[in-house]
């Protein structure tokens, strides 16, 4: 569990975003309230420290109005729109909750998360240090295999951590999983991260984790039907998704700039019957044989049990 420190940081930032301005006053009030205070006001002295803390750990402000004495958080856009401090203010306020409410931990579920979440400080740590990491890696359909790793960057990815580097066995970027990894140490060894790489632009062509850097991205146009429009409205495919043509609640058309993966097909045969691809005809025809293939299998199952 996250320590009881940390959480009145969380407390403090959830606090100021919710209710915009405070003075010290409503804040210590609301803090003697909650479970993290144990019926005590907090202390000026305390409040201080924590706002120092804040702009350390997260990169946020806290400042007073001398007007009106009441404290704010600077740039709370930039805090909702940076997807890294969001996850971690997500992350630690659903701990947050979970601490204080215990009665309430068989009724907050989550998904299973692989193993791998071990070896997260030391690939952070192997970062901010610029160290290669040596890994024993045990791919799905393979033998398990020592590489050495310069990580670049992370990822989450459908529940799984991913590091993106350069793997000098392949001479090349490659994704490792940590779930799929079985041994993980830094070594001493230096190296010097290319500073045109970009995590943000080596995926911004891609649905999923995997990068082919001989692809070149498409123009892709899905037609999406029902009540899917607005859950597709809600949760864009991807970053480049833009709606350029609707039809009274029957459908919508939306148009992506894509390079054209197998998990790109594997995402599109996910919704079924609730999306078509119109453009381009390969990853049309891409969909069309894994829909074939996956009729076929059906077909001749119930041929045999005929049988």
């Amino acid at each position: 569990m996250i320590s009881k420190t940390f959480n009145r940081y969380i407390w403090l930032l959830n606090t100021l975003l919710q209710q915009r301005r405070l003075t010290f006053e409503e804040i210590s009030y609301r803090w003697k309230d909650s479970y993290l205070g144990d019926g005590k006001p907090l202390a000026l002295r305390t409040f201080h420290v924590h706002r120092e803390a804040i702009a350390e750990l997260f990169g946020v402000e806290v400042k007073c109005d001398s007007a009106t004495y009441e404290y704010y958080i600077s740039s709370p856009n930039e805090l909702r729109s940076d997807r890294t401090r969001q996850w971690l203010l997500n992350s630690f306020t659903i701990s947050n909750m979970i601490e204080a409410g215990r009665n309430m931990k068989d009724r907050i579920l989550f998904e299973d998360i692989p193993h791998g979440a071990e070896y997260l400080q030391t690939v952070i740590d192997a970062m901010q240090r610029g160290k290669e990491l040596q890994i024993v890696y045990q791919p799905f359909d393979g033998q398990r295999a020592t590489y050495h790793l310069q990580p670049y960057a992370m990822k989450v990815y459908n529940q799984r951590w991913y590091i993106v580097g350069y793997l000098n066995e392949h001479e090349g970027l490659r994704n490792v999983a940590l779930d799929r990894t079985v041994e993980m140490e830094q070594t001493d060894k230096s190296f010097v991260m290319p500073k045109d790489f970009d995590a943000e632009e080596y995926y911004a062509n891609t649905v999923g984790i995997f990068v082919n850097e001989d692809l070149k991205p498409q123009k892709v146009v899905l037609r999406v039907y029902g009540v899917h429009v607005e859950y597709m409205r809600s949760l864009p495919l991807h970053s480049s998704q833009e709606e350029i043509k609707t039809s009274d609640g029957e459908y919508s058309d939306f148009m992506y700039w894509l390079c054209l993966t197998s998990e790109l097909t594997t995402k599109i045969l996910s919704m079924g019957e609730k999306v078509e691809v119109l453009k381009p005809d390969i990853l049309k025809k891409e969909v069309l044989k894994r829909l074939l293939k996956t009729i076929n299998r059906y077909l001749i199952r119930r041929m045999f049990n005929k049988i």
